[in-house]
């Protein structure tokens, strides 16, 4: 299995290439030449646990790792110590079980791991890979990245004490919970470093673009990336959809349909990804935030980031994000795969600009995606936390909130939702209370995180201050 970049401009790589490289060098990025088909291989999935269901899957788009070694890889990674948080203890080694709220209508638990969020799915594979493949290579590398909330724990966690191995993470000053800071700025592990920028997520996310666009920095001090613009991430999130399915259903003539919250488009990427390969998909439903810039395209055909100014501060703070990176990677699929399309329309988003497919041959295709979208606004995640908890007994987080939102919306009968979850209650506390006037739990574990002490740097959303930062420690 090859990779090629959404802008042409890259030479073909193998898996192991791409997974430490991050964007291509023509600033694009990282896809299968095609994409593999599994509608033959579907009943001898079924009932597999997930380490031997993430082997069969990844194994179709990682080829230059012998399949014994991947194997072990998931065997190490997909274990029920790993993500022992769920909501029913008995469904632990299910490693992300389905939880029913009424019939037809699940929340697929993704949210069990160390840093009780969905990236854990893909962070803990990520760290074992990295490490597998710089043993192999006697390489060392420096991880560069921005999060939103999720993403930086679940690297942090997943990367800490991994020999070869520096994490600088990026995060917007103040925007996250207290939770989410905790976990990540507490953390003492000499290999992370947390920078806080003055700014948003997307101020962060346009840093780690521009180093990684450098390509003589970029090489000089081996900078890899964790974000979701990291091939192996998506990959290891198509898994998922695999597991849901299979839970969800009695055969595989049936239908489902995937309710995701969504900020930088990974997630869901990663549906859309399942989808061609051949699982039965029958819609993939985008939620977001206040922050609609998706939803405004899968709705108008515009896709129009804003800036920074006009970026929403919200309670469901991962999604607060207006410029989705990985959205890329969707609309080269739209347009047929044609490279000099997507730089064309790059140029004007990486202007500062935006772009419209409305009423043209590209539009025509969009439906046949089978995404469609709706958008949550705080008052109505407060109301759908509120209703989830009185009428099923379930306490759900404000990202799952607006999921549960928008799938309602978009049900179609006889066909099972499933809403993925993507963090525990615990992480947004405040308005978990705002909500229901009482405390999320938390495991014993985690009790008086906020109160440790923490280690941040606070920089303004300036290329050359992150650069020293990194030359600094390398």
């Amino acid at each position: 299995m090859k990779y090629i970049s959404t802008r042409g401009g890259a030479e073909p790589q193998e898996f192991c290439d791409i997974l430490l490289g991050g964007l291509a060098p023509d600033g694009g990025l990282y896809l299968p030449e095609a994409y593999p088909q599994v509608a033959g291989q579907l009943d001898e999935w079924r009932g597999l646990s997930y380490a031997e269901l993430a082997f069969r899957v990844l194994g179709l788009f990682i080829t230059d790792i012998p399949a014994a070694d991947l194997k072990a890889i998931c065997d190490k990674t997909y274990t029920a110590q790993t993500y022992r948080w769920s909501r029913d203890s008995a469904k632990a080694q299910d490693i992300v079980p389905l939880t029913s709220l009424e019939p037809d209508f699940h929340l697929l638990e993704l949210s069990n791991g160390p840093t009780l969020a969905f990236k854990d799915m893909a962070m803990q594979l990520l760290g074992n890979l990295f490490e597998y493949v710089l043993d192999r290579r006697n390489e060392t590398i420096n991880i560069l990245g921005a999060t939103s909330g999720d993403t930086g724990s679940a690297a942090e966690y997943a990367m800490r004490g991994k020999h070869g191995v520096k994490v600088f993470m990026l995060s917007p000053e103040g925007r996250m919970s207290a939770f989410q800071r905790a976990q990540m700025y507490s953390l003492q592990d000499a290999n992370i470093f947390n920078i806080a920028v003055r700014g948003m997520f997307d101020d962060a996310q346009d840093i780690v673009k521009a180093v990684s666009n450098d390509a003589g920095f970029k090489a000089k001090y081996k900078i890899g990336a964790v974000n979701s613009i990291n091939w192996a991430r998506v990959a290891a999130q198509v898994v998922y959809y695999f597991k849901g399915y299979f839970e969800a259903t009695r055969s595989n003539s049936e239908q489902v349909a995937f309710c995701v919250p969504s900020g930088n488009f990974g997630n869901i990427c990663a549906g859309h990804i399942a989808r061609m390969m051949g699982l039965p998909i029958a819609r993939l439903v985008l939620a977001t935030n206040e922050n609609d810039v998706l939803d405004e395209f899968f709705k108008s055909g515009v896709y129009r980031p804003r800036a920074t100014a006009e970026t929403h501060v919200t309670s469901s703070p991962s999604m607060d994000i207006s410029k989705a990176s990985n959205f890329e990677r969707f609309i080269f699929d739209l347009v047929g795969r044609d490279a000099a399309m997507v730089r064309k329309l790059w140029r004007e988003v990486d202007a500062g600009g935006s772009f419209s497919l409305a009423g043209g041959p590209f539009a025509a295709r969009l439906p046949g995606y089978g995404i469609v979208s709706g958008s949550s606004s705080h008052a109505d995640r407060l109301a759908t936390i509120r209703d989830v908890w009185q009428r099923y007994g379930q306490m759900i987080d404000t990202h799952t909130a607006d999921g549960v939102k928008v799938a309602r919306e978009q049900r179609v009968a006889g066909v099972p939702m499933i809403v993925l979850e993507t963090a525990q209650p615990v992480k947004f506390a405040e308005t978990i209370q705002e909500a229901l006037g009482r405390d999320p739990a938390r495991p014993v574990e985690l009790e008086g995180i906020e109160n440790l002490p923490q280690r941040v740097e606070v920089v303004d959303a300036a290329l050359d201050q992150v650069k020293n930062i990194i030359v600094r420690h390398c």
